[in-house]
């Protein structure tokens, strides 16, 4: 199979898709990688590392997709619009591996079924213990989680550890983590140990013993609805039930230096938890990080990529946190993309197994059709 890795062109993306140690094994399995120049640059990745792993590399994007049976990515095909046409460099018959949002992204997989590409969302992994080592969203989440404490910790108008000093002791700053997914443990973990004193809330009963394993407090936030879909990705609880969500946050949002929002559920507006009121209670200098302001924000003031100033607390809302920690971000993308490849690929042939779950969960358009059912629900279709 030869496979194509291109050069990431979204704003501000230093990522790759796959990293030169993945490239030797997927030599060594006897495929033949292509590499756009410059794919790694932003990641730290040159070209003489990808050739070293015996991977080919090519300077013409478009030549490297008319060769490639199969292209990997992160970042969904950009058309006309962008720097260049990612999309009409795709020829029918090839197979594309990426995020591609089904959720949102009915065009775009209507646009890749015209194209005849067959196309996997890799942000579709159904949440299964085989498809563990392929979940790139736990990956980024991981690295999400961190970088936000990170951060918040520049931001804030205080230091983080409690301090013993000849000027007396500096108290701790207090720390509260909504959702204790992926992302939200991640954050708990690195605000513990850069000394905060951390609280994490969750709809989840169950996540309690995780977060008190890692030396934070639980706030348990108990429903009767189910708080996750057979997938095993969130869902919506409605409004009644944020609304009762943010009289219970109301206090510790107060009492808190630094919030690190996590709350997402795929294909819908993020949950709104922080009010424009409850920000107006928080004590001047401290620091809110939304990661969820790609999709709306869990805080009303939220604002993608911007950072806001409200009553003396500062709202930052990044939307690609990864991408400032590229070379481990990379690794981890790149190793679930092999995993995924393990599955997809047998014989060196490309292999849509209907009875495999994991090709089924992931798989956007196939046949000239799109088959995803988020998508298809998002261009007002039923299944086809």
């Amino acid at each position: 199979m030869k496979i194509g890795v291109l050069r990431e062109i979204a704003a501000g993306e230093t990522r790759v898709a796959i990293v030169p140690e993945t490239v030797r094994c997927l030599v060594r399995d006897e495929h033949e990688v292509l590499v756009e120049a410059g794919a790694g640059a932003g990641a730290f990745f040159d070209d003489e590392a990808y050739q070293s792993a015996g991977a080919t590399v090519c300077a013409d994007a478009g030549e490297l997709c008319r060769q490639a049976e199969l292209i990997v990515k992160i970042n969904p095909p950009a058309d006309a619009t962008g720097e260049r046409d990612e999309l009409a460099m795709l020829h029918s018959g090839a197979a594309l591996v990426s995020l591609l949002h089904p959720a949102t992204g009915g065009p775009l997989a209507e646009a890749l079924a015209r194209q005849g590409v067959t196309s996997f969302a890799m942000d579709a992994m159904p949440r299964i213990t085989r498809a563990q080592s392929m979940d790139v969203l736990s990956s980024m989440a991981t690295v999400a989680g961190y970088k936000a404490v990170l951060l918040a910790a520049a931001a804030l108008g205080r230091m983080m550890p409690m301090l013993m000093t000849a000027a007396g002791t500096i108290k701790p700053a207090a720390a509260l983590v909504i959702g204790a997914g992926v992302a939200g443990l991640q954050a708990v973990a690195t605000a513990k140990r850069l000394g905060a004193r951390v609280a994490a809330v969750d709809t989840r009963p169950a996540v309690a013993e995780q977060v008190e394993s890692l030396g934070a407090s639980f706030i348990s936030l108990e429903t009767t609805h189910d708080a996750q879909d057979t997938g095993g990705y969130a869902t919506d609880l409605g409004e009644s039930f944020y609304k009762q969500e943010q009289d219970i946050l109301a206090p510790h949002v107060a009492k808190a230096d630094l919030i690190i929002c996590t709350a997402l559920i795929p294909g819908r507006p993020a949950p709104i938890l922080i009010t424009d009121a409850m920000v107006e209670s928080m004590r001047g200098g401290s620091v809110i990080v939304d990661l969820a302001a790609t999709a709306g924000g869990n805080c009303t003031l939220s604002q993608p990529d911007q950072t806001v100033t409200h009553g003396g607390v500062t709202i930052l809302g990044p939307t690609n946190l990864p991408a400032q920690a590229p070379i481990n971000a990379s690794e981890m993308f790149s190793r679930n993309v092999a995993s995924f490849l393990g599955e997809l690929l047998v014989e060196g042939q490309l292999n849509v197994d209907l009875e495999n779950e994991i090709i089924t969960a992931t798989l956007v358009t196939h046949d000239g059709k799109v088959v995803h059912p988020a998508a298809l629900k998002a261009l007002g279709r039923s299944e086809e």
